[in-house]
């Protein structure tokens, strides 16, 4: 995707960026394969692929949930910062917060906010099993995403804990998204939450499916979850 093609496509969703966000995704795309020569950040380096892959479809969350307004956004396992940096170079007035088990990704993602000049962000290294029953994180943010992390009936043990009652949390999927909420559907309702909607839709030039699937939380999620780190991956609330 060229960065014309990449202004394009988000104006067409009435996403229109600045000159200083336009410079901001260049220089992330610069941070981002010069550490990855240090560290194992992403596969994708080429800058087309990059734009299309990594940037356009983040951005992708902004065209069904409502980025326009000052909210908190819990990022799970962001790695390399997918989906919430590119989100909050769209949309500056958003919180962000990380939560990254891999300490050499926060030191990147420190090293990145402050190279895009990035304000109210924050990095967390800690897994996502400890971070969520922290009294200050738990039930705290309005929006909760995960890109591709962990199937639906573990990604749900992980996220949902960090939702407030109200909120949403917006698990970012290739394919085979029906047949992921056929099996988590249990662990969803058990952890307070309800499905809402699922996006289906194509990224753009090659074409790979994509889903969004938004779930709502509607009562708090019982203390006993998320359970001990390692435990929702090898005992899934199925």
């Amino acid at each position: 995707m060229k960065i014309s093609q990449f202004t394009e496509k988000l104006s067409e969703k009435g996403i229109n960026l600045t000159s200083k966000q336009l410079a901001q995704f260049e220089q992330y795309y610069e941070t981002l394969v010069e550490w990855n020569e240090k560290m194992n950040l992403t596969a994708i380096t080429d800058k087309e692929e990059v734009y299309l892959k990594h940037f356009y479809d983040s951005i992708t969350a902004a065209f069904y949930l409502d980025f326009n307004r000052e909210i908190r956004v819990c990022d799970v396992g962001a790695g390399a910062g997918f989906p919430s940096i590119p989100l909050k170079i769209c949309f500056p007035q958003i919180e962000v917060n990380i939560v990254d088990s891999l300490n050499k990704r926060i030191t990147f993602l420190n090293h990145l906010s402050e190279k895009l000049e990035l304000e109210n962000t924050h990095f967390y290294h800690d897994r996502a099993e400890t971070f969520a029953q922290k009294p200050e994180h738990r039930e705290q943010y309005d929006l909760v995403t995960a890109r591709a992390v962990a199937r639906m009936s573990v990604l749900s043990e992980l996220c949902l804990p960090l939702v407030k009652k109200n909120g949403t949390f917006a698990a970012m999927k290739a394919a085979s998204a029906s047949e992921e909420m056929n099996i988590g559907k249990k662990a969803i309702t058990t952890l307070g939450g309800e499905l809402k909607e699922v996006h289906s839709f194509q990224l753009p030039i090659e074409e790979s499916e994509r889903n969004i699937i938004v779930i709502q939380k509607v009562k708090p999620t019982p203390k006993k979850y998320p359970r001990k780190p390692g435990t929702p991956n090898k005992l899934p609330l199925e």
